[in-house]
């Protein structure tokens, strides 16, 4: 077995053992993955996209993004330390519309929704948290004894999307009531809206969600950061800067079956 050698306690420089401090930081208390398949979620349009939907013959997805997601922690009861995470996803989704077998298709953006619970241990805390600068940034309402949820999300997968007929078979949402920050981004009202044809699309998702706290920790302290980097002169010449630019190979010619696996 390799002996350790021990830096001696007045040693000098950037990896030396300088002292113990202690900081204030978030420690993740629990936290889980899901891969969720998102069925038949409705997408809802405004009265004025609405019209476009009705005399589709065809739709293609063409993006899914998500605008937002809102998230509410509450204590479980009869369980300490647990906590249920209510989390609400908000996407905005493009459809290409087809009117006419000839005719180039219509863009039309909607917005879809989904809520999921998660439950994890989120610790207990007894204290509120005041502090001394902006008070509008630490008043009464945030100072609760509650962990601090958050969600982690890449980008959604559209895995299919399909074009329905209402009729009297089908019992489906003819408006929907939504978040003014959320109806703000589209064009219209959503509310009094009334479909002959809607969409239903399927989403893969993957999330992490989190729950933490704000704890005092001791870590070891080296040495102050000091940037060895000097800076870059952004007055040189513009061909000389773009002569230091790598040829992009990789653009020109694509990677093999083989080289994708190893990315």
């Amino acid at each position: 077995m390799a002996e350790q050698k021990q830096a001696p306690v007045n040693a000098t420089g950037a990896h030396c053992f300088k002292e113990a401090v202690c900081i204030d930081a978030g420690r993740i208390y629990d936290s889980c993955t899901d891969k969720d398949c998102l069925s038949d979620l409705q997408v809802f349009f405004t009265d004025r996209a609405q019209p476009v939907i009705d005399s589709a013959i065809s739709i293609k997805c063409k993006d899914v993004e998500i605008l937002t997601a809102y998230l509410d922690v509450e204590p479980v009861p009869f369980n300490k330390g647990f906590y249920s995470v209510d989390i609400t996803f908000f996407f905005k989704v493009t459809i290409c519309v087809y009117t006419a077998p000839a005719a180039p298709p219509a863009t039309v953006v909607g917005v879809a929704a989904f809520s999921k619970k998660v439950i994890l241990y989120g610790s207990d805390g007894n204290v509120k948290v005041y502090c001394s600068t902006d008070p509008r940034n630490c008043n009464e309402h945030d100072n609760t004894n509650m962990p601090k949820a958050s969600v982690h999300v890449v980008d959604p997968m559209c895995l299919d999307c399909k074009l329905v007929e209402c009729g009297p078979s089908h019992s489906f949402d003819c408006g929907v009531t939504l978040p003014a920050s959320i109806c703000s981004k589209f064009d219209g009202d959503f509310s009094c809206c009334k479909p002959q044809k809607i969409i239903l699309i399927t989403i893969g998702l993957f999330t992490i969600v989190q729950l933490e706290r704000c704890v005092q920790m001791l870590i070891p302290a080296y040495d102050y950061a000091v940037p060895d980097k000097g800076s870059t002169n952004t007055t040189d010449d513009p061909c000389e800067v773009f002569k230091k630019i790598k040829f992009p190979v990789n653009q020109f010619f694509p990677p093999k079956l083989n080289e994708c696996d190893q990315l």
